[in-house]
Order: C-alpha cells, then structure tokens, then sequence
C-alpha cells in the first residue's frame, strides 16, 4: 500500500507542477487530458472564465480498438470541435503523465486537424 500513496503523492506532485505553468486563455484554451485504464477524456477549457469549451470522449462511444487508437480518435475529435468553435491553438496540460504512448497518440491526431500547441 506504501507503494500506491507514493505514485499517487508522486503525480499529484508533477500535476501540480505542470498546472502551475499552464494557464488557458479566450484565445488560446487549455487542452486537458484524462486516461484512464478504460477511457480517454479531453477538454478545451478557458480558465480566465471557468468554462468548458469543447469536450470529447470514449464514455458512451461505441469505440472499438486499444485505448490508444481510441485516444487518437479523441484526438481527432478534439480537433474537429475545436475547428468548429474557430480555436486554432491551445495549451498542452498533460495532467502529470509523462508524454508518450496514449498522449502522445492524441496529441498528434488533434495536431493533424489543425491545432498548435
């Protein structure tokens, strides 16, 4: 058990770190993203109003594939959304995970449909 409260204490740590550089903007939002052992969550949030922007996710989703082609599609739709709502770039908040695998995998489909970060 001593083991689990130390990665815990340990990414709650870098989360915080991450967090306290990255800060989204009206023009520039935060794109926050949440994985877990089944699902893939991202969000574009405007901290300066505390609101959500555009959201996408596996939950509901009749999603077939490993959890990094489902994150890619994810990614994918983040893009879209953000496409729609005329935002072109965003913040990374990777959320205290190192960048690879399952990020990295969204992170280059929302790259691919046009957002820079």
């Amino acid at each position: 058990m001593a083991d689990q409260a130390r990665k815990a204490l340990n990414k709650s740590l870098r989360k915080g770190r991450v967090r306290a550089k990255v800060t989204g903007t009206t023009e520039r939002p935060r794109l926050t993203v949440t994985i877990s052992n089944t699902h893939v969550s991202a969000q574009l949030i405007d901290d300066s109003k505390g609101h959500t922007v555009a959201a996408a996710t596996t939950i509901g989703a009749k999603a077939t594939g490993t959890l990094t082609e489902r994150a890619a599609s994810v990614g994918t739709d983040i893009g879209k959304k953000a496409k729609k709502a005329k935002i072109t770039a965003v913040v990374f908040d990777r959320n205290g995970r190192q960048y690879a695998g399952r990020l990295a995998a969204l992170a280059d489909a929302a790259r691919k449909e046009g957002l820079e970060f």
